[in-house]
């Protein structure tokens, strides 16, 4: 029958069965957010079921992060629920101001080999440490909150070996924005995406969990990596080093497709409107006007972000027609980058800064 891929491992872990790409299979939660703009709905669910209490309080957040402070009253509202439902049953609340949900599942929650659910679809940016996450909607939510466990088809994965060293001005943003170019806005629906090849391994943690974010962008179910010695550095950096625990694919592992990229081959790629497959190289685009740049939340908010943002702009200021706004993706990341310096230099350069630490998501 074949080896085992990443996800097919974490899942016969997580259901005590032989998981394989196919299968449905009950697996257990480590841990489960929303968000809120989907967890209001997950509440009321989870009340309207009948359920009092949470399976794993400890390892339940709320994030208060995506409309943040409240733009209106009915947000507002949505923000006490969620408020007076972390007080009732013990759940983790992430006030305004703490960062967007996917950095700080990743900074202080996601462990190799964990099966991680959250309501929303850039759950899977988890997947970067060894994570099984994904998305799922506010009614799978709210049962997996009572009973700690969800069900799970099993997914079929493309294995994508990525080799060679990037040239100046790649990034892990220009790879995924490649490959999803390559196979569509929705060519791995339902499909984990494992990323492997000396590229990845040479990956810092900042750029593969740009990676694993934009996994859904092609219909991804996960985006998966192998914890190695990069994320054991990782988790010891944000103290959890003792959750470190490596995690690879079988070698002979079954994947539905395997798809090989050269890495020296790429070059800065932008994705236009309407559809993120909708892709030009940045060359091609010389005669666009741009009216905003933002810099910033899950995808592109880390400390390696915005040094390579204040590195561009050091003595330099924004054109007067064009809007800069940055958003450190958490907290952590915005101290991090005022004692860096990079602050200064990007308000120096004509930022609007996202104090909040990460107000847009």
């Amino acid at each position: 029958m074949g080896g085992k891929t990443l996800a097919e491992k974490i899942l016969s872990e997580k259901s005590g069965t032989d998981a394989r790409a196919g299968d449905i299979v009950i697996a257990k939660v480590d841990v489960i957010f929303v968000q809120d703009g989907t967890g209001p709905l997950a509440v009321r669910q989870f009340e309207a079921a009948g359920f009092e209490h949470l399976a794993n309080p400890g390892r339940t957040i709320l994030f208060l992060d995506h409309a943040a402070p409240s733009p209106s009253r009915e947000l507002s509202n949505d923000h006490i629920i969620l408020r007076r439902f972390a007080t009732r049953t013990g759940a983790q609340l992430s006030e305004i101001g703490e960062g967007v949900c996917h950095q700080l599942i990743a900074e202080s929650y996601a462990n190799p080999g964990e099966v991680i659910i959250g309501a929303d679809s850039h759950t899977v940016m988890a997947g970067a440490v060894g994570s099984l996450a994904t998305g799922m909607g506010s009614t799978d939510i709210a049962v997996a909150l009572s009973l700690g466990k969800t069900w799970f088809r099993v997914p079929e994965t493309f294995k994508i070996i990525v080799s060679g060293r990037f040239s100046k001005g790649v990034f892990a943003k220009d790879l995924i924005l490649h490959l999803i170019s390559t196979i569509g806005a929705d060519g791995a629906s339902y499909k984990a995406l494992e990323f492997s090849g000396d590229t990845i391994d040479n990956m810092p943690m900042s750029e593969r969990l740009t990676l694993a974010n934009m996994a859904v962008e092609a219909g991804a179910k996960v985006g998966l990596l192998s914890p190695d010695e990069i994320t054991r550095g990782y988790l010891e950096a944000q103290g959890r080093g003792a959750s470190f625990r490596p995690l690879n694919p079988d070698p002979d592992a079954v994947y539905e497709r395997v798809i090989e990229i050269d890495a020296p081959a790429l070059e800065p790629i932008v994705s236009k409107p309407h559809t993120v497959d909708n892709t030009s190289l940045a060359k091609e685009l010389d005669s666009i006007e741009i009216q905003q740049v933002f810099i910033g939340t899950c995808t592109n908010g880390r400390l390696d972000d915005l040094e390579v943002a204040a590195r561009i702009l050091e003595g330099r200021v924004r054109h007067p027609t064009t809007r800069l706004i940055v958003a450190p993706a958490s907290k952590k990341v915005l101290m991090e980058a005022i004692e860096a310096g990079y602050i200064q230099i990007l308000v120096e350069a004509g930022q609007r800064l996202c104090l909040q630490a990460a107000l847009l998501a």
